[in-house]
């Protein structure tokens, strides 16, 4: 059987367009638009009919960096895949893309595999995966290979965390000559880890064990460093990089010089470093180590350059990089030594609205926060326009955005599993209202109606946003 949704009398906005326009739902995938009041748009007839009247019809959000379940620090982000989608869908998010870890000695596919068993049956929306590479080698340069044919097309390195998840440059360079062949995209977590474990140890020795020491021996400097090396060594493979979560305006300045030079470099930012602070990791009585995360936060100066770059463009994406750590019993492992914090926030359910309080507060239009929120995520990851635009052909993953509801975000209110909340207090502007995951109500009007389930395992093509 057929069924057919019509959304009408809203603002239908995109990366490219805003218009007065209804919109025909058919079979989980967008039909046809029209604008609003025509006789074109007034023949359609549906099962279904949403008044989107003096609210705005947007792309589902398109998330393209979360952590569900990442055991972290010797402990579990707290956000399984059947609660971190169900948040994500309450924010207005339809799609993410997470991240599976081939730890050190295994394949490539022994990861995939076991994350796509924690996924499977789970999601309340659509998903993806990219492919954490924690052990170059010949094995895994020719698996790379076939997870790209198979639809996992972006691959994450990290130049911190020795021990963990750490390569070096010559296995950082070997991944990238592999991508340049076959069309994968690496992301990069660009921060010196060797020198940082230094400058961990040596404040560590000096007494300095406070969560605020997390963000000062993390320096803006060293993401500097590790952009620029990043940006060198894809030079050189002839590669394009994607620098994810990206703090420091340091970072940004190396970003866009290669950008000045025609370079397929990338950066991603994450509300966190838009809106939180260093102020936040000095907080008192230990509450700081809930806004331990790696990039860490900066010095307020270091947002309008963030916000700067999110206008010109040097940085395309926002994501989350959310990885919920509780602070009772989780974020408490690191009392008395800042190094043993599990490094992560929580705010999928959070990234649109606050991107939105964005657009209230003049630092973005409405157009580029769907840019940056739906559009290019999707384009950047090889899901566009099946995902991030409202067009004929692309899946109805829809949300009904109330720009002018007020809220105060809390833990209190909030459906993340983690107790306690990054923006706590916080007032902003604009609300979603219903969700849509492929035609199917997943939030009606304020309640949750979806399932685990619905959202599938979505394969990418290769990155559609190289010049």
């Amino acid at each position: 059987m057929s069924s057919r949704t019509v959304i009408r009398g809203g603002l239908v906005i995109t990366a490219s367009d805003e218009i007065h326009a209804d919109v025909l739902i058919e079979d989980g995938r967008i039909a046809a638009l029209a604008a609003s009041g025509t006789p074109a748009a007034e023949a359609w007839t549906a099962e279904r009919t949403i008044d989107a009247t003096g609210k705005y019809v947007i792309p589902g959000g398109v998330d393209a960096h979360t952590h569900m379940e990442l055991p972290f620090g010797g402990t579990f982000a707290s956000d399984s895949f059947e609660t971190g989608t169900r948040a994500a869908a309450w924010g207005g998010t339809t799609t993410i893309i997470d991240f599976a870890v081939q730890s050190v000695g295994h394949s490539l596919r022994e990861g995939l595999d076991t994350w796509n068993a924690k996924a499977d049956g789970k999601c309340a929306i659509d998903y993806g995966f990219h492919m954490i590479v924690s052990d170059v080698n010949q094995e895994t340069l020719k698996e790379m290979d076939l997870l790209v044919e198979e639809g996992v097309t972006s691959f994450k390195q990290f130049m911190a965390y020795p021990g963990v998840f750490y390569s070096d440059d010559g296995q950082i360079l070997r991944a990238m000559q592999r991508s340049a062949e076959n069309g994968g995209l690496i992301m990069m977590h660009a921060e010196n880890g060797i020198a940082i474990d230094v400058l961990v140890e040596q404040a560590l020795a000096r007494g300095e064990t406070d969560p605020r020491y997390h963000g000062e021996v993390r320096k803006a400097l060293l993401e500097a460093e590790a952009t620029h090396r990043a940006i060198k060594l894809a030079q050189v493979a002839g590669a394009p990089l994607y620098v994810v979560h990206v703090s420091a305006l340091e970072a940004v300045a190396e970003l866009a010089r290669a950008r000045d030079e025609g370079l397929n470099v990338f950066g991603e930012t994450c509300p966190q470093y838009l809106f939180l602070s260093t102020d936040n990791l000095a907080e008192p009585d230990f509450e700081g180590s809930k806004y331990v995360c790696s990039t860490p936060l900066r010095p307020k100066e270091h947002q309008k350059y963030l916000w700067r770059g999110l206008r010109t463009n040097d940085l395309q994406v926002v994501s989350t990089d959310h990885c919920p750590f509780c602070f009772e019993g989780q974020k408490d492992l690191g009392r008395g030594d800042f190094s043993k914090i599990p490094n992560g926030l929580p705010g999928v359910e959070n990234r649109m609205d606050l991107l939105h309080q964005g657009v209230v507060d003049g630092h973005i239009s409405r157009r580029r926060w769907i840019e940056i929120a739906c559009a290019t995520p999707a384009r950047m990851f090889g899901l566009y326009p099946k995902k991030g635009t409202i067009a004929p052909g692309a899946d109805a993953d829809i949300v009904i955005y109330d720009p002018h509801a007020e809220q105060v975000m809390s833990a209190e209110t909030h459906h993340m599993n983690v107790d306690y909340s990054a923006y706590e207090g916080k007032r902003t502007t604009g609300r979603v209202e219903t969700v849509l995951s492929r035609g199917e109500l997943v939030i009606s009007e304020r309640e949750f109606t979806g399932r685990a389930g619905h959202g599938v395992y979505t394969p990418r093509s290769t990155c559609q946003y190289l010049l």
